[in-house]
């Protein structure tokens, strides 16, 4: 009997709540009630936002507890948390006192994996990263599933794993803050401030990161960016072996020239990469560094000429009247929307704004008054993002020029940058914070974004 026969066994009849009815848990859900278990569902939502999903549910006979109270009494034999709870939330800890196991789907994942694991983490660049890395394994022959925080959930899907298979997975600082396993080949990308709204500080977030290396054992990969500071300190724990890639300088893998070389092995050219910016050159350094030994270059030169890119990254909408609309609503903090930026050799129409992390805005300034010419601000974030512009305008003077417009929604932010558009100009979604204010995510706020421009007439 297989670890996952085991767990799927061990749930009959027990009492099981799921705090969170989202894209990660809800398979979690209905497999838990298909094994015999008594499960109850927990979500902060009203039970008529979610209409469709709860008679789903409670036709398979799920408990299901609504709205602002839905911690309330919080129990359970065990409780798999939502990703983005924080561990420490008073409710999870008094439920611990009394019993309850806490542990979440990721976790038992690892658990009960067959299959040989590679997990990217970073602040910027897991998800293009982890796309390439499972895009170069599958076209090298090998069975894939990719999941984590991109992608479907994997642990329903376990029992149809073999020992040969890859499971490739982006996993978040919320999904790592509770880890006590870590994959056998473990991918950081960068790390920089982030999600100062849900972590303590900068130094919690960072140690929620290390838990992909942390664990590892002898045997195991680490792949880093030499580039990056944190990165860079974190290899020199590392407890496997250690792949570092780098831009600047000579590395496991490196960038000479044009060149992507492994050790002194050429790769790539960077030309033929489709997905434009010099942060994916990274990302396929990166992924370049989780496959050797594995994949083959040629299978990796064909995916650069091909692979577009994901959806709400830097994504090409439209050419409307000779202007070029591109949704990369994804960036959600400024590091992202400075990268970017850094993409188009000429100054774009930026339409910015969220809700704020927490984190510092103020490098941004310089960005902004370097790449925007207008910039059409909505959203939570549009007094900070003004006010990094004209820290960078009083320091510097650069930027005087740059024209800031507020707007209530969507719509007057598409019609107002395209208002100020001619031929030959970018229009730039590129919020810098994240969708919270306004939508559930980000995938939302980028598709409400390209269908308000593919219905410009």
């Amino acid at each position: 009997m297989t670890k996952f026969d085991e767990f799927a066994q061990s749930v009959k009849g027990k009492d099981i709540t799921v705090v969170g009815i989202g894209i990660s848990n809800l398979p979690l859900i209905k497999f838990l009630a298909a094994h015999g278990a008594n499960v109850t569902a927990r979500d902060k939502s009203a039970r008529k936002d979610m209409a469709e999903t709860a008679d789903e549910l409670e036709k398979i006979g799920v408990n299901l507890i609504f709205g602002d109270d839905y911690l309330k009494d919080l129990s359970g034999d065990v409780i798999f948390k939502t990703p983005g709870m924080r561990f420490d939330e008073p409710e999870l800890l008094a439920a611990k006192e009394r019993g309850s196991i806490v542990t979440s789907e990721m976790e038992v994942f690892f658990d009960v994996c067959p299959a040989h694991i590679i997990a990217v983490t970073g602040s910027d660049g897991k998800t293009t990263t982890t796309t390439l890395i499972h895009k170069m394994m599958t076209n090298a022959g090998y069975t894939t599933w990719l999941g984590g925080n991109i992608g479907a959930p994997v642990l329903t899907d376990t029992g149809k794993m073999k020992e040969d298979d890859w499971v490739i997975l982006e996993l978040s600082s919320f999904q790592l803050h509770t880890m006590r396993k870590s994959p056998e080949i473990a991918v950081i990308t960068n790390i920089s401030p982030n999600h100062l709204d849900k972590h303590k500080d900068y130094e919690e977030y960072i140690d929620a990161k290390k838990n992909i290396m942390r664990y590892q054992r002898e045997g195991n990969v680490l792949v880093v960016n030499a580039d990056n500071d944190v990165t860079a300190k974190i290899g020199r724990e590392a407890n496997g072996a250690v792949r570092y890639f780098s831009r600047r300088g000579k590395a496991d893998v490196y960038l000479d020239g044009d060149i992507i070389k492994r050790g002194n092995v050429e790769v790539l050219n960077i030309n033929d990469i489709k997905i434009p910016g010099m942060h994916n050159v990274e990302n396929y350094m990166a992924a370049i560094a989780a496959v050797s030994g594995l994949v083959g270059d040629d299978v990796i030169r064909d995916i650069a000429k091909t692979f577009g890119g994901v959806e709400h990254r830097i994504e090409l909408v439209r050419i409307l009247d000779g202007v070029r609309y591109y949704n990369s609503s994804i960036d959600s903090s400024p590091n992202r929307t400075i990268n970017t930026l850094r993409v188009f050799p000429e100054k774009v129409i930026l339409i910015s704004g969220g809700r704020d992390k927490k984190i510092p805005y103020d490098a941004l300034g310089p960005a902004l008054a370097e790449y925007v010419k207008t910039l059409v601000l909505i959203g939570e974030t549009s007094d900070v993002i003004e006010g990094a512009l004209q820290k960078e305008i009083k320091r510097t003077g650069k930027g005087k020029n740059i024209e800031v417009i507020r707007v209530q929604s969507y719509e007057d932010a598409v019609n107002t940058a395209r208002s100020r558009a001619e031929s030959g100009d970018v229009v730039l979604l590129s919020p810098a914070s994240t969708s919270y204010d306004i939508f559930r995510n980000f995938e939302e706020r980028g598709t409400l974004f390209k269908k308000i421009v593919n219905e410009l007439r």
